[in-house]
Order: structure tokens, then sequence, then C-alpha cells
């Protein structure tokens, strides 16, 4: 597991590189918005947050004194570095089959699939109401789907099954087959694990 440390180098690593690149480049790429000069507008599951060019600073919009998860400013800052120009292929892929994930398909299911199990397998209209909190779009999929997107250009599926007498209960998350030229695999991971931890943490 990364330490505190690991995601402060991290966090300067990429805030020196997306330093040397212009505030409106970044901008188109990301999809995000500009709040005003040099501010990007970032919303981020049920968070809106701010952050300050070149030297990306982060603060909650509606909690100014409240920190950011550096976790959550490291994966933000990786999306804004990723290769975000190319349009959405509309073809939906499991975590499996992203170039590089096998190394970390276990801790994606540890971290994403097991959890959605787990919490939502027996209680369906709890998934339900916390997608809906997160501004999911409904799908017509398993027991309750819904599509998520965490970021302008890297849409998420998040699928269940119930529990029933035969069965135990089911999950899926599919990500579009762009995502590998977006977010590294690891990357991809931890923001399948962030939206299920919220939508658990809604649920209570």
């Amino acid at each position: 597991m990364a330490r505190v440390d690991d995601y402060i180098n991290a966090k300067k690593i990429a805030a020196e590189e997306l330093s040397k690149q212009s505030f409106d480049e970044i901008l188109q790429r990301s999809g995000f918005e500009a709040a005003e000069d040099n501010i990007f507008r970032v919303p981020f599951l049920d968070r809106i947050y701010r952050i300050g060019f070149p030297d990306f600073d982060f603060q909650d919009e509606a909690e100014v004194e409240k920190q950011v998860p550096i976790q959550e400013q490291v994966l933000i800052l990786h999306y804004m570095l990723g290769g975000a120009s190319s349009l959405l292929s509309g073809k939906w892929i499991a975590y499996r089959e992203i170039t590089g994930a096998s190394f970390y398909f276990s801790s994606f299911v540890k971290r994403a699939i097991d959890p959605l199990k787990k919490v939502f397998g027996n209680n369906i209209p709890g998934f339900v109401k916390s997608a809906k909190i997160l501004k999911g779009s409904e799908m017509e999929a398993g027991d309750a789907g819904f599509e998520f997107r965490l970021f302008p250009k890297v849409p998420l599926q998040l699928i269940l099954w119930a529990e029933d007498d035969e069965f135990a209960p089911e999950a899926n998350i599919l990500f579009d087959d762009t995502v590998s030229k977006i977010l590294s695999p690891e990357d991809a991971a931890w923001l399948a694990g962030m939206i299920v931890y919220r939508l658990m943490a809604l649920s209570r």
C-alpha cells in the first residue's frame, strides 16, 4: 500500500509536469471548466474542487478549510496529464481488459468489486439511492446499473446483481476502452474504488 509520502511525491511530480503546459491546453484536454483566470473548477464525486495554476493547490469549494484527500489530488492531476483529447469509443470493457491491468487486478477486486457486492448485494435500494445522489445515470443492466462520469472523459458503469436463493451477489465495473489513453491501470483501479466507497458512505 502506498504511503502518504508516496502520494506527496506523486503530486509534486505531476504538478511540475503540468506547470510546463498552458492553462488553456490543460483546460481543453481535460474537459474541466475555468472558475476564473488560472483556476480550474473540478467536480469530483459529490464535491467541487478549485485548483490553482501553476501551483496546483486544491481547495474544496463548499468547505474552504477542509483538506482535499491527497489520493484524490493525485488522481485528478494524473487525469489532467492524460491524453484525454481522444473521443470516447462507446465500447465498454472490463478492468482486466485494460492494457497492463493484470498486475493490479487483485487489488481492483479487493478495492472495488468485493466491497460493492458485500455492501449492496442485499441492498439494491441503497445502491440506487446512493447512485442517484452522485448523479449516476440509470441503466438497464443487472438488477441495478448506473453510469457515472467522475471525469469528463472517463465514464464508468457499475452493475449489480442481487443475492438470491441460488446465487451469491455479483458486480461488475466497466470502462470505455479509451481509458488506457488517459489513466494508468493503477489509477483506474483507484477511481473505481473511490466511487464505490463514496457510494457506501452515502448509503449509511
